[in-house]
C-alpha cells in the first residue's frame, strides 16, 4: 500500500524504500513494548536494514525486490553452514524464543541438547529450513524478475508467508512425531 501510494510521486526506488518503514516502525514498537532483544527480532530488523542500506546504494527497483529477498537466502545458506558447528544456528534461535518467557526456558533448553535425538533433530531442523529458505529466495526472485513491482509487493508476502507457514507445519509436525517417538522409547516421560 505504501509502495502504491509514493511509486507515481516519488518513483520506484524512494517506494520501495517507503514501504520498508512500517514492518520496521512495529519491531521497534514491539521492542520498546516487551523491552526485550531476541534472535528472531533481531533477523527481522537485520534483514529491513540491510535491504535498505543495499536500496541506498542504487540500482533498479527490481533488483533491490532481489536484494531483499536474497537476505532471506542469505539466512538459510548460514544455517546450512552451522551444521558443521557443535550447535546450529536454530537452535540458538529456538533457544531465544524460549528464554524470552523465562530465563529457566534457557536452562531447560540447554539441559535438552543432551537427550538422546535432539541434536540430530536439530541438524534436520536445520537442513529444511536452510533449503527452504534459499527456495523461498529464488521463488521470489524470479517472481520480482517477471511481475509487475505493483502485483509482486501485493502477492509477494502471502507467498513468502506461505512457504514459511509450510516450513513451520512441517516443524511442528516434525517434533510431534520425535517426541512421540521420544516418549514411546522411554527417553521422555509421558504427559
Amino acid at each position: 500500500m505504501v509502495f502504491e501510494l509514493l511509486d507515481g510521486r516519488y518513483g520506484d526506488v524512494f517506494a520501495l524504500i517507503a514501504s520498508a518503514v512500517p514492518p520496521l516502525l512495529w519491531s521497534f514498537y514491539e521492542l520498546v513494548k516487551t523491552r526485550r532483544l531476541d534472535a528472531i527480532s533481531v533477523l527481522v530488523v537485520s534483514a529491513i536494514v540491510l535491504t535498505v542500506g543495499a536500496t541506498l546504494m542504487g540500482g533498479s527497483a527490481r533488483l533491490i525486490q532481489i536484494r531483499d529477498a536474497l537476505v532471506t537466502g542469505a539466512v538459510g545458506v548460514l544455517f546450512l553452514c552451522s551444521l558443521g558447528f557443535k550447535r546450529p544456528m536454530i537452535f540458538y534461535l529456538a533457544r531465544a524464543t524460549m528464554a524470552r518467557d523465562t530465563a529457566e526456558g534457557a536452562a531447560a533448553f540447554e539441559a535438552a541438547w543432551e537427550r538422546k535425538g535432539v541434536p540430530e533433530a536439530f541438524r534436520m531442523l536445520t537442513v529444511v529450513w536452510g533449503v527452504g529458505l534459499i527456495f523461498q529466495t529464488a521463488v521470489m526472485c524470479w517472481l520480482a524478475w517477471v511481475w509487475p513491482i505493483g502485483r509482486f509487493l501485493l502477492l509477494s508476502p502471502f507467498i513468502g508467508y506461505g512457504i514459511f507457514g509450510v516450513l513451520m507445519g512441517w516443524s511442528l509436525w516434525f517434533r510431534a512425531r520425535r517426541l512421540a517417538k521420544a516418549r514411546a522409547a522411554g527417553w521422555v516421560p509421558a504427559g
